[in-house]
């Protein structure tokens, strides 16, 4: 594997915002009016938060999360109240409101980057008797299933020994799915809270046992729960954007040319169509129906991927246009670079700017999973992916079209596999 030292972004003299600030402790007051403003963005939604096996149980103690849309955060307002809660956020959360973040007690962080500071910041709002909220899959989940978890986690539990709860959210996602979260579907919501470690178990298990029982109570199936609790989505354009995360046809096998339009899903290169039902699931309007469940179609094509990256085949090579966040109050557009991804290098961008090239590698082993972004609003709407170091982030937008999710399948692939090269070393 070719390492070479990474050259940052000559910014001339512009400071980079530090993520390593030390969260407050959020104002009681500002507690009380999160809880009203998310009651109040909730009015007129039909929606429940279940509490399971936390009877006695009071802060400290840390939220493990699945997340799917903005709403996540109000549902977990209501069920946390009237205690003061910490929640780690990505730093594009803090785009042109930094200081409100930190008002409320936000810990920020960079995604899929190694962050020693956001595990001193978690112990710190734990020791200080307060709830840890962490979203581990670290991303909106982009087809309503279980999304990669790190093992990483199972060290912070034991490191810290507090009480995990789970809050798993249900019909979020459905509501606004991430392939299409401008237009909203009317869904009803249920989140439960469950305590799923107390002290004493995180004492007497191993940091594998840890992980084995975060890794049960953090699995759902958007779809699945769907069709179990008999909820139809009427709504005409419920497949609009349906091709973001599904890009490849199991009829032809061709890659991104799959589209969307109203309650269809088509192929451009074969011209192979599929409706998606009120019950979520899909029939083919021609021929066979490969995949009825979303998300059987959706692991298809990591196994697609997943052969590519086995076989040698793999390699990724486009001209991005490039945005960056080193501060949090403005996008800086570094114009076009040249983006690569294989399985011995990882991602390498390379590029210039004021005057100097720059160069950001990160390798197979530093990103276990990928940031991606479909129709993003804060730079333009098109689809992008982040690569983030500690210090910066890069949203880079493909020439390519309708690449990201397989870019996503390749870096959690590739990760997987030199990590067990690695092990067997």
């Amino acid at each position: 594997m070719s390492v070479m030292q990474n050259i940052p972004v000559n910014y001339k003299n512009k400071k980079l915002y530090n993520t390593g600030k030390t969260p407050i402790r959020q104002p009681i007051y500002l507690t009380w009016l999160i809880w009203v403003l998310s009651k109040f963005a909730l009015m007129g939604k039909k929606y429940k938060v279940e509490k399971i096996n936390m009877d006695g149980l009071k802060p400290p103690y840390m939220i493990l999360s699945n997340h799917m849309s903005f709403i996540d955060f109000e549902l977990t307002a209501t069920g946390t109240y009237p205690h003061r809660v910490n929640n780690v956020v990505n730093v594009d959360g803090y785009f042109r409101r930094p200081w409100l973040m930190e008002w409320i007690g936000s810990v920020c962080t960079r995604k899929f980057t190694t962050d020693i500071q956001l595990v001193k910041s978690i112990r710190q709002v734990l020791k200080r008797g307060d709830i840890l909220c962490l979203y581990p899959e670290a991303r909106y989940s982009p087809c309503g299933t279980t999304s990669y978890l790190p093992e990483s986690l199972g060290k912070i539990v034991k490191m810290n020994k507090a009480p995990i709860v789970a809050v798993v959210h249900h019909g979020n996602y459905l509501f606004s799915p991430f392939w299409n979260f401008r237009k909203k579907r009317k869904v009803p919501f249920h989140t439960t809270m469950k305590q799923i470690l107390t002290t004493e178990d995180i004492e007497k298990m191993s940091v594998n046992e840890i992980n084995a029982v975060i890794q049960k109570e953090l699995q759902y199936d958007e779809y699945r729960y769907q069709k179990e609790n008999g909820i139809l989505i009427k709504e005409p354009f419920r497949a609009e954007g349906l091709h973001r995360i599904l890009y490849q046809c199991p009829h032809c096998k061709t890659e991104s040319k799959m589209d969307s339009k109203d309650t269809e899903l088509f192929c451009t290169a074969c011209g192979k169509r599929w409706q998606m039902n009120e019950d979520g699931s899909l029939s083919a309007l021609n021929g066979e129906t490969e995949f009825s469940h979303i998300p059987d179609w959706f692991e298809w094509e990591r196994e697609q991927v997943r052969k590519q990256v086995e076989s040698g085949e793999y390699r990724y090579e486009d001209e991005v246009d490039v945005h960056s966040l080193p501060r949090c109050w403005n996008f800086v557009p570094l114009g076009k670079a040249k983006l690569t991804h294989d399985p011995e290098n990882g991602f390498i961008l390379e590029g210039h700017y004021n005057g100097s090239d720059y160069r950001i590698q990160r390798t197979p082993l530093e990103i276990n999973s990928l940031h991606v972004e479909y129709d993003y609003f804060r730079i333009k709407r098109a689809d992008c992916l982040d690569i983030s170091t500690e210090k910066d982030s890069f949203y880079c937008y493909p020439s390519q079209e309708n690449v990201v999710t397989k870019l996503a399948f390749a870096t959690e692939e590739i990760f997987q596999r030199k990590q067990r090269e690695t092990r067997k070393k």
